[in-house]
């Protein structure tokens, strides 16, 4: 092995011991190969030579999911069903759940996000809409775990929890919170109302690799089954990279139409469907708010909440389209004119 130091990482002397046994040499360089908001890594294994695992590749990747604090079994259960529905996910060619070890196949490393342009953008997210649609069509009941209000309900608290009083300060009165709260059912109702598919629920372009075919699905080991806006939501309303209302609309068509033609159970009316993707997408904007503060303030990460105004850009337009989002708007607006940590009346 070269690259890497490993005698001040216990997790990595093993990860690395795992290795030489399942490729059945220490004749391989591992080098970091992306980085993650969880506890997981990612290191490419590069070999001299074929191994006799991962269908004679040169190139490898090793993830590292430190139990307790993670689990590989959802991977390993999401990428089966991907594989199953057709979709270009990393196959896993050796695992060890009691250590929190894989092996999966190398699909790169031009994420979407990194290669998508102005010019580029119809044809790349065409063929993921493609891919979505595949992967949609494949559900089947009792295969994932619902995405029900109560989890739908514990994402929104992040917001308040951890963005509005831990990173801003602000303190909600009894009134503005229960306002808030009030807030969160209608946009539960709304999600809850939508059919329900696969979710990827991360269906982002950091997450999708430009491939062969196009494109690589990674980072699906949360998916569940939910609303069926819930991954084109995460699609366009990205968390690195915004695009003109106009072109989100297209895409937002584009999608529709395919599915329609899919005969996935998307409303029939686009106005209706529209409306439901921006409940849906206002759910995870709140939700990443809080989570991207989370991530600052309690695993000292501070990188991903500089995208936080990006969110609060999500949503404020979103909020203030509908009568019933009213008061998320007034705190929204204290939020972005960085008020008094006073009390206000909903």
């Amino acid at each position: 092995m070269t690259s890497l130091s490993a005698s001040a990482d216990a997790r990595l002397t093993a990860l690395t011991d795992w290795l030489a046994t399942v490729l059945g040499t220490r004749d391989y360089a591992l080098a970091p190969a992306s980085a993650d908001a969880s506890f997981r890594r990612y290191f490419r294994v590069t070999l001299a030579s074929p191994a006799p695992v991962g269908a004679g590749a040169r190139s490898l990747i090793a993830m590292d999911a430190p139990p307790p604090r993670e689990d590989c079994r959802p991977f390993v259960h999401v990428a089966a069903l991907l594989a199953e529905a057709g979709v270009n996910a990393p196959a896993v060619h050796a695992q060890d759940l009691e250590h929190g070890f894989l092996l999966l196949a190398d699909l790169g490393d031009t994420t979407y996000l990194r290669a998508l342009d102005e010019h580029n953008a119809d044809a790349l997210f065409g063929d993921a809409l493609d891919t979505l649609v595949r992967w949609q069509g494949a559900t089947r009941a009792g295969a994932l775990p619902p995405y029900d209000a109560a989890l739908l309900r514990r994402e929104l608290m992040l917001f308040p929890e951890w963005y509005v009083a831990r990173h801003r300060g602000i303190t909600l009165t009894a009134s503005e919170e229960a306002s808030l709260l009030g807030v969160f059912e209608r946009i539960i109702a709304a999600n809850l109302a939508q059919p329900a598919v696969f979710v990827h629920r991360d269906y982002m372009p950091r997450n999708l690799m430009v491939s062969a075919p196009n494109p690589g699905v990674l980072d699906f080991q949360d998916a569940v089954i939910g609303p069926i806006t819930y991954d084109v939501a995460s699609l366009f309303k990205d968390a690195f990279v915004s695009w003109p209302e106009e072109r989100v609309l297209d895409w937002t068509i584009r999608y529709w139409e395919r599915a329609r033609r899919a005969r996935l159970p998307v409303a029939a009316d686009f106005g209706a469907f529209w409306r439901d993707f921006e409940f849906m997408g206002l759910q995870r904007h709140l939700k990443v708010l809080g989570i991207f503060a989370r991530i600052r303030h309690r695993d000292g990460k501070p990188g991903y909440v500089e995208d936080t105004p990006r969110f609060l850009a999500y949503a404020r337009p979103v909020a203030a389209r509908y009568a019933e989002l009213a008061p998320l708007v007034r705190l929204l607006d204290r939020l972005e004119q960085n008020a008094p940590t006073v009390g206000y009346t909903f």
